[in-house]
């Protein structure tokens, strides 16, 4: 199902513990109860539904370690920059994105609710981490949710090979009358840096195409490629890969399309400003720009209806004859829910380098929880 499933030395480990444990190693850096609660949720959502990339593997690099540089602030403060009956636009200070991003999602759900839709865009916000978390909060709300963010430079345009745009994911979530929803929450690259990490953890090779070099030549070392990244000195491939064969020029232009509404829209940072650095080389707030939207859909038709059109078209879909040598197709959202199920039996597989993470992290604030690897 992931490769971190099957990686050698993986623990399956307790959900609420580590949520628990990230939420208390959250307040002990400094952010509030309810904050440490909000980011620790979304986290350990990210690893229930299988998407390792965003959950307790970027608890440490992307948000610990921030804070300790200085470059992410503990204590949100969310200002109100603009306001109308369905939109506004929020400014984040460099605060917790994902603090950031519920309130605004919360505000487009209540918009919504009012007139039929709201949208909300935020600037000076920061990682906010998987984005289907958001649509989700529409969907429980009988909405249609649709959520983007920009991100440290790391696509290349089609023809070219410097990395320029974000992974800048289009996210939509759509309910259903099936028992779980359409959520589709990918990156406008064909893999995302996160994606990388979790392969280079795992010890595991990746697909040629995902990386392109300086040279136009592809990556598959990920830790080779996770260097080259953060120097600059190599690009990740946009959905459709290198070239326009295959459509490159498709995932070029969503990533485009969402980097203009994250940045435009609330006066934000885009694309070279957002790669953490000042001209000194000093590490500075990666202020990214996040806009939410959210749709009643009983402000067009009847809920009931609603969902049973998409739920019919996703059962059609799966339905549909199958190529060869595959017996199964799959709608979006589907094999998160597949997978939940079994690890909300199982649990969280954490591998080796996370399990020497969690310990170090767990002696660093005197936490003194006992993890099963310990044992």
């Amino acid at each position: 199902m992931n490769p971190a499933d099957v990686v050698p030395g993986c623990i399956w480990t307790d959900f609420d513990l580590l949520e628990k444990f990230m939420c208390e190693a959250f307040e002990s850096i400094g952010l509030p109860a309810a904050d440490a609660a909000t980011v620790a949720d979304i986290l350990i959502t990210a690893d229930k539904k299988g998407i390792d990339s965003h959950g307790i593997g970027r608890f440490k690099p992307i948000y610990l370690d921030r804070i300790d540089d200085g470059i992410l602030n503990t204590t949100t403060k969310i200002d109100l920059v603009s306001e109308s009956p369905t939109t506004a636009v929020l400014d984040g200070n460099d605060g917790m994105g994902h603090v950031i991003a519920k309130k605004a999602t919360e505000m487009a759900i209540a918009k919504a609710a009012e007139y039929g839709t709201g949208m909300v865009a935020v600037r000076n916000s920061s990682h906010f981490g998987i984005a289907g978390y958001y649509v989700d909060m529409c969907i429980k709300k009988g909405m249609i949710g649709i959520c983007g963010t920009n991100a440290r430079p790391s696509i290349a345009p089609t023809f070219g090979v410097e990395n320029m745009l974000g992974t800048n994911p289009l996210t939509i979530g759509i309910p259903t009358d099936e028992e779980f929803p359409f959520n589709l929450d990918c990156a406008t690259s064909i893999s995302q840096r996160g994606k990388i990490e979790t392969y280079e953890r795992v010890g595991r090779t990746m697909p040629p195409g995902w990386v392109i070099s300086q040279d136009g030549s592809t990556i598959t070392d990920p830790g080779l490629a996770l260097k080259a990244l953060t120097a600059g000195t190599c690009a990740l491939t946009p959905l459709g890969g290198i070239g326009d064969e295959n459509g490159g020029y498709k995932g070029y232009g969503y990533a485009t399309v969402v980097e203009i509404l994250s940045a435009a829209l609330s006066n934000s940072k885009f694309m070279r400003s957002l790669n953490g650095f000042d001209e000194a080389g000093k590490k500075i707030p990666i202020s990214l720009g996040h806009f939410f939207i959210a749709i009643d859909v009983s402000k067009f038709i009847q809920p009931s209806i609603f969902r049973t059109i998409a739920g019919s078209i996703l059962r059609d879909l799966r339905g549909s004859r199958k190529a060869a040598g595959h017996d199964r197709i799959y709608t979006a959202g589907e094999q998160e829910w597949i997978i939940w199920n079994y690890r909300k039996e199982h649990g969280c597989p954490v591998p080796p380098v996370l399990q020497k993470q969690l310990s170090q992290i767990n002696q660093r604030f005197g936490l003194g929880y006992s993890f099963p690897w310990e044992v």
